[in-house]
């Protein structure tokens, strides 16, 4: 039986900086579209050829927005990881799309591709909130393409991003409930953060942006809870909610520490015991690709313990919570020794553990800062990794 895999594919090109977002993406007046299709193709080979014995589960393209890629570029993608590796029969291909006319356009050709998945970037359901957050759409747009979206993809997700500056529980309340109503699937629902380095940051430092104290916090987050619950789609990871069965199998792979690689600039991977790391910039990563046929700028080997605190730390994320038997099998017996003990030893190696992670993460530069925004994890900030995903 070979292991399963994900394949996670970087686009770093957006239409324009959106001022909460510090993703690797980039707003570039030309690409060179064939430069960019060769070199992509060229880094997948690369990482093909070092994980043999695996099939293909779930590919993920992501960005930056990966829906402004030729649909012929996506297409020729989804066929070279069906050659280099063999694929499961229900093979998931995501790809994530802002709601613009110009992207919606494409959705026909994306599914023709071989798009089964798309996540859109909604972010908000009333124009003021879209303007705030600087999206390039409006919302008739954005309700348009999600429209196109049910017509054409067999799954869609859409984002929200709540606890906004004066959003009251009421005002969420309504938001959301109109946004279960139009019968997807699958949701990715976020509480504004501010991120170091984005137009949202200096704003808040200069004292020009309230963020919603901790109460209306949790108050927002209480009904989100109550709400997707009641309507079938219960949380199985901190900010993604979805029916049963239609959860993303991409990121429940990193979420379950199953292996994956990531291509293109920033992109982040796993193999085994191994962390891969490419060329951030996406000039860098193309000159890198171009010279060396791969555009890796680190490959880490991991020790068992910090395997185990990235398992430990992305598992703690899910619903199911951490299944040691999986991790048994990941790192060895005696990686997971908890996994025989009696309750009471368990639980105590359990915190031991966790709180040796934790100082252990917190001494040190996060050992994960990925451009993958499936997998974005800060082990500095305390004992849970931040992350953004769809």
């Amino acid at each position: 039986m070979t292991a399963a895999l994900g394949v996670y594919v970087h686009w770093p090109f957006c239409v324009t900086k959106c001022p909460y977002c510090d993703f690797n993406s980039h707003v570039r007046e030309r690409v060179d579209q064939t430069a960019w299709r060769a070199a992509l193709l060229a880094d997948l080979a690369h990482e093909a050829a070092l994980t043999p014995g695996h099939t293909v589960a779930s590919l993920f393209f992501g960005g930056g927005t990966p829906s402004l890629m030729p649909p012929a570029t996506i297409a020729a993608i989804i066929e070279a990881v069906r050659n280099h590796w063999p694929t499961t029969d229900d093979l998931e291909i995501t790809v994530e799309a802002n709601p613009s006319s110009v992207e919606a356009a494409r959705f026909a050709e994306l599914a023709a591709a071989g798009v089964n998945r798309l996540s859109l970037g909604l972010q908000a359901l009333d124009d003021p909130a879209l303007r705030f957050l600087g999206r390039p759409h409006s919302l008739r747009e954005g309700l348009a393409a999600l429209d196109a979206a049910q017509v054409h993809f067999g799954r869609v997700s859409f984002d929200l991003i709540y606890a906004r500056p004066g959003q009251s529980p009421d005002d969420w309340r309504v938001e959301l409930t109109r946004a279960l109503g139009f019968g997807t699937t699958h949701l990715s629902l976020y509480q504004l953060t501010i991120e170091p380095q984005t137009r949202f940051a200096e704003l808040h430092r200069r004292g020009d942006l309230a963020m919603p104290d901790e109460d209306t916090a949790l108050a927002l987050w209480q009904i989100t809870q109550e709400a997707t619950h009641a309507a079938g789609l219960p949380r199985y990871e901190v900010s993604n909610h979805a029916r049963p069965g239609h959860e993303s199998r991409h990121n429940l792979g990193y979420w379950r520490s199953e292996d994956y690689i990531g291509v293109g600039p920033g992109a982040h991977g796993r193999r085994g015991m191994c962390a891969t790391v490419r060329q951030r910039k996406p000039e860098a990563w193309l000159d890198a690709v171009n010279a060396a046929g791969h555009g890796l700028e680190q490959e880490i080997i991991l020790s068992p313990a910090e395997r185990m605190g990235e398992a430990l730390m992305m598992g703690l994320r899910l619903s199911e919570g951490i299944d040691l038997h999986r991790l048994a099998a990941l790192l060895g017996e005696n990686s997971v020794r908890g996994a025989s003990m009696t309750r009471r030893s368990r639980n105590s190696w359990r915190w031991d553990m966790l709180r040796s992670m934790r100082a252990h993460y917190a001494s040190r530069k996060p050992a994960c800062r990925s451009s993958t925004p499936s997998c974005r994890v800060w082990c500095a900030d305390g004992l849970f990794p931040r992350f953004t995903g769809r």
